[in-house]
Formats: C-alpha cells, sequence, structure tokens
C-alpha cells in the first residue's frame, strides 16, 4: 500500500445491465460489487450509484439519449469527477461520454488495473501491472485522436515523415513494453530457483483460491500466524504470499500459499498478466477452494472460479477441498441447514475463519488428503523426456538417479495419486 496520503477523488458507479446477456447477475448484487470495486481504492469517494438496463448498447455512446441526460443529471448532482462504468467501453464510448459528462472515465478494465496497481508489492507485480495496464493502453489509442493527419515532428529518422501521432504513441508502447518485458523476464527466472528450492525440502503445496473477499487471507493468517493484509475489500491481496508452516491440531507441515481472489469478468489482460501469480496452483498438491458461503451468488462465484482454474489447465486430478467460510455470518436456522448439508457433502469443510470455529475440521482434512501412502518406483526414461524428469524433481520425488548411455533410471517415491498424474503425461 502507498503511505503517502493522496487527494480524493469523487467517484459515480454505472453498472450497465444488458438485456439478454449471458450471465444473469443480479443487478443490485453487481452494482453492489462494482461500488466494492471504487471502495477498493483508498483515494475514491463514490457519491453516487446506479444500475442501468439497456435493451442494446448504443455503440456510440453505450446509452440511449435519455439515459445519457438523466445520468448527466445524476453525475452533477453528485459533484462527481470520475464516472466508473462496470463493463467494457470501446474507445470511442470513453471518448464521447467524458466531451458529454465532462468528467474523466474509467470503465472495468481500467478500474481493476489502478487497484492492482494499488496492490502491488514485489517487483514482480509491479511489472506486470506495468504491462497489463500498457497493453490496455494502447487499445485506447484507436480513434483517440481528433485530427488523425496530426504528423510527428523531428528529422524523419524515427518512424519516417508521415508517421500519424497514433502510430507514434503505440510505437513508443511497443518499446516500453519491450523493456518491460525483458525486465520481467529477468524477474521471473528466479521463479523456478525457488520452485527448486521448494521441491528440495519434502512438502507439499497447499493453494488456497477462491472469489475475491471470500476471506482466504483470513484464512491465511488463522493457519499460519501471518500478518497477510485481510480487510473487507475486493483484492485485499495480490501478490502470492508463501509460508512454509506447521498446521496446528498436529496436522502437517506444508507451504501454504494465498493468492490473488478471482472476479468474474476478469479482464483478458489481466488473466494474461497474472498467470505468473497464479502459477503457484499449477504446482499445488491440494488445491483449497474457499467461498464466502453467506454471499447470496455464492454458487455463481464458485462457477467463476472453476471455470478460471480450468482456463489456467488445472485438471481435476489435483485433489480439492472446498471451504464454506463465513458461517458466522448466517442466522441459526440457516446455518444449521449448511452444516447438515455439508455433512452430506465429501470434501466440503463449513467454517469461520474470523472465529477459528471448523478450521480444526479443516486442517484435518487436509491432513487425510496430504498423507496418502507413498510406494517406490523404478522408471527410466530417455533422453527426450526431459518434461517428465523436470516434473518429478519438481515435487520432489526422485531418491535416486542414474545416467545411463540412453538415459536416466530413476528410484522415485510417490503416492498412488501422484503416479497417476506421472502416468497422464
Amino acid at each position: 500500500m502507498r503511505e503517502h496520503a493522496r487527494p480524493v477523488t469523487r467517484a459515480f458507479v454505472i453498472h450497465p445491465e444488458i438485456a439478454g446477456a449471458e450471465r444473469g447477475r443480479d443487478p443490485g448484487l453487481a452494482l453492489e460489487e462494482a461500488v466494492s470495486l471504487a471502495r477498493a481504492l483508498p483515494d475514491l469517494e463514490v457519491v453516487g450509484a446506479e444500475a442501468v438496463r439497456l435493451r442494446a448498447p448504443d455503440a456510440g455512446k453505450l446509452f440511449g439519449k435519455g439515459k445519457q441526460e438523466e445520468l448527466r443529471a445524476a453525475i452533477e448532482a453528485a459533484e462527481a469527477e470520475l464516472v466508473l462504468v462496470d463493463g467494457p467501453l470501446s474507445p470511442v464510448q470513453q471518448r464521447n461520454l467524458e466531451k458529454l459528462w465532462g468528467v474523466k472515465i474509467l470503465d472495468r478494465t481500467g478500474l481493476i488495473l489502478e487497484i492492482f496497481s494499488d496492490r502491488a508489492a514485489t517487483r514482480e507485480g509491479v511489472l506486470q501491472v506495468e504491462m497489463a495496464a500498457l497493453s490496455y493502453q494502447r487499445t485506447r489509442l484507436v480513434r483517440a485522436w481528433t485530427h488523425l493527419e496530426r504528423q510527428r515532428g523531428g528529422l524523419g529518422f524515427v518512424g519516417g515523415p508521415g508517421e500519424t501521432q497514433i502510430e507514434a504513441d503505440r510505437r513508443a508502447i511497443d518499446d516500453q513494453l519491450l523493456r518491460l518485458r525483458r525486465q520481467l523476464d529477468k524477474v521471473a527466472r528466479t521463479r523456478p530457483l525457488h520452485r527448486a528450492a521448494r521441491a528440495r525440502v519434502p512438502f507439499p503445496v497447499v493453494a488456497l483460491v477462491g472469489y475475491t473477499n471470500a476471506g482466504k487471507s483470513t484464512l491465511f493468517n488463522r493457519l499460519t500466524g501471518a500478518e497477510v493484509m485481510a480487510r473487507d475489500m475486493l483484492f485485499a491481496t495480490l501478490d502470492p504470499t508463501m509460508r512454509r508452516v506447521a498446521l496446528p491440531e498436529g496436522g502437517p507441515e506444508v507451504i501454504l500459499s494465498d493468492t490473488v481472489g478471482f472476479i468474474s469478468d476478469l479482464p483478458t489482460e489481466l488473466v494474461a498478466a497474472f498467470r505468473a501469480t497464479l502459477e503457484e496452483v499449477l504446482s499445488a498438491d491440494l488445491i483449497v477452494h474457499v467461498r464466502d458461503i453467506s454471499h447470496p451468488e455464492t454458487q455463481a462465484q464458485a462457477a467463476d472460479v472453476a471455470a478460471i482454474l480450468e482456463s489456467l489447465g488445472v485438471g481435476e486430478e489435483v485433489p480439492r477441498l472446498e471451504v464454506w467460510n463465513k458461517i458466522d455470518r448466517l442466522d441459526a436456522e440457516a446455518r444449521a441447514a449448511l452444516l447438515t448439508q455439508a455433512a452430506r457433502s465429501e470434501g466440503v469443510i463449513p467454517l469461520s475463519a474470523v472465529t477459528g470455529k471448523g478450521v480444526p475440521d479443516l486442517v484435518a482434512a487436509i491432513a487425510a488428503v496430504l498423507s496418502e501412502a507413498t510406494h517406490l518406483s523404478e522408471l527410466h526414461l530417455g533422453f527426450d523426456e526431459g518434461r517428465k524428469r523436470a516434473w518429478l524433481f519438481e515435487k520432489a520425488l526422485v531418491e535416486e538417479e542414474r545416467q545411463g548411455e540412453d538415459g536416466f533410471d530413476l528410484t522415485v517415491r510417490w503416492s498412488a495419486r501422484q503416479e497417476a498424474r506421472f502416468r497422464g503425461f
């Protein structure tokens, strides 16, 4: 978090609800999430919010003429300096609305980029945010200039005469992206070293995943005694946090990973930029999916998380536990019904990370999954099977290796599940 106080900007939040959209979310809850996104930035004050239902989006200004004027009056009455549109805006729509309403406008992608920029703590996180922001800005250059004939000055050594301002700006952004990508590559080279160091320590990796604000960081703190930022705020955690910890209640020693929260309609620029942030999930021995079971759209949020895990390539062979968090927020009747349902469901643990109720059950479930019996196997891998060999070492399964004329002979100790994953290559 940035320490210096910044001037507060008055923001008006608009959630456009387009008729016939695939995702049938409750407009009120969607607006509430958008307001929470805005409040995740400490220098924004939300002074107004409205959900707007649209039959069809207007290509030039998103909203119809009547709604444009109605919103302008509301924005002026709230004395807002910034309008946040909870959805994608084309560069043309953004420019036209800014001109019409006389305020700065950010769409959902721009807002999330601002939040990520505010949260990034590690060098890698900062670089990824900068790259995502530049990729986003590059798309904003389309028709962003009123006079495309505006020419670039100079002697013509770079780009030559006739290069438009858009082309010059795009070239500058591409140069910056290339520079950042090189820096990121240097930083990213240390990740395999850290992973290799962890692989030499025979502790399984347990990754906490879930929708943003589901309570992952609070649970992480409860299990580890760490002081990870945990607040009732979207995207409170951005950079992955990892701790080697002996779980309480006599549980096993593990490496616990707290990851960035998932969210619906995450901009594609950010999915690509933060794939490395979620990389720990790909190599996890156990995924613990933390759900805010008190949220009215908990099922839709769970579906979003499942879809993102699938898009990351996390297969069904990785064991998972599902945590129904925030049971303390339910009334007695709803909580009793939920506990009964959880008791009938395999791999589901209801708990409250705030009060600690149910946490011992989670520790016991983690221990049960990770305490599978192991056995020794002898393997022969050819020199062309480097990917398989790397996977075995990454998982710290190799007890002995001997190099022969046509490959490697290895002695590995693994569980039946790990062997099945290996055979699936």
